[in-house]
């Protein structure tokens, strides 16, 4: 039988593959998210996201300078703040000697040239576990604007390189930038949870946090009046659209496996970079099927990582990071 286009003859070895292989996936691709707790010397496991810890501000410097050895990069920052520091407004958030802004100094401090991307939202400093104030029973999108760009002014006099707004609310981006540029921080970027869907697959993360929506009937019970719909995709072009206008320097796409569609079509008509999350839900789902013996736990964090790169990621979050960094330096 005479074929002569066989696509078979670039796949004989892993030498010829690795040669025609079109998507490289190496450290620099990866932001490790942190948990950071009060107190010293301590480190608690997260039941639900096997391998992931809360770290008192000690452990999370040196947890920092090990993932810079391993040749990661950058860290999403986020505080699990204490119930008597919550209240409607958020004002810890602000705290010049807030924990989050006392974490940013000291792994500044310890790895200057590691990026610290700071997440900017109100959800676990809110009595409420919603990422804006509410007012009259609703989230008042104008009011957490201004709490949003106090965090973000505190934030970058503490040392932040890249501010990471995750509350979607409408015009933040612009207030941000304006206040950023008002203030001299000319130089800290922002990259704007653009198209962040309100997701079942976020809930290891709110438990790591303790900052899921409370149960209260005079206020709203989920994220859906300002996170995305996720049988909308036409929506997000036009998030995106609307944060880059006001300032945005990256864009966030978020869950990342089961939104890969929206992740290539906003690849498609953008050339900022673009992140993509992948999310607390997805991990725990690989590790729970790794952990049963379903798939193979290096092969599946390995390929599920490509796979985001490969639909346009340039920068992904991942809590796989470090054990990704060593599987690709083994």
């Amino acid at each position: 039988m005479i074929i002569y286009s066989r696509n078979r003859r670039l796949r004989v070895s892993q030498t010829l593959r690795s040669l025609v292989q079109e998507t490289v996936l190496t450290t620099n691709d990866f932001v490790m998210p942190i948990f950071v707790m009060e107190g010293s010397g301590k480190k608690e496991a997260i039941p639900t996201m096997p391998g992931i810890f809360r770290r008192s501000l000690d452990l999370t410097v040196l947890e920092c300078k090990e993932l810079f050895s391993l040749g990661i990069k950058a860290v999403n920052l986020y505080m699990k703040v204490s119930e008597n520091l919550k209240d409607n407004t958020g004002k810890e958030s602000w705290n010049s000697n807030g924990l989050m802004q006392n974490t940013i100094k000291a792994i500044k401090d310890a790895v200057p040239e590691m990026v610290i991307m700071p997440d900017v939202a109100l959800d676990p400093y809110s009595i409420f576990g919603h990422d804006g104030i509410i007012k009259e029973g609703k989230i008042d999108n104008d009011l957490t604007n201004d709490a949003l760009v106090k965090m973000s002014i505190s934030l970058a006099e503490a040392g932040a390189d890249i501010l990471a707004p995750s509350d979607m609310m409408d015009g933040r981006v612009l207030a941000m930038r304006t206040a950023l540029e008002e203030n001299n921080f000319t130089d800290v970027g922002i990259l704007s949870y653009a198209a962040k869907y309100a997701s079942s697959f976020y809930g290891p993360f709110r438990s790591a946090l303790d900052s899921a929506p409370v149960d209260n009937k005079d206020i709203p019970k989920d994220k859906k009046t300002y996170q995305m719909d996720f049988h909308n995709s036409r929506e997000a072009l036009d998030e995106v659209y609307k944060d880059i206008s006001e300032g945005a320097d990256i864009i966030m796409i978020k869950p990342g496996m089961p939104y890969l569609d929206i992740v290539s079509k906003v690849r498609e008509a953008i050339d900022l970079p673009i992140a993509v999350y992948n999310v607390s839900g997805e991990y725990a789902m690989l590790k729970a099927a790794a952990q049963n013996g379903w798939i193979d736990n290096d092969k599946a964090i390995i390929e599920s990582l490509t796979c985001i790169k490969r639909a346009g990621a340039d920068l992904i979050f991942t809590y796989a990071a470090k054990e990704a960094a060593v599987l690709l330096q083994s």
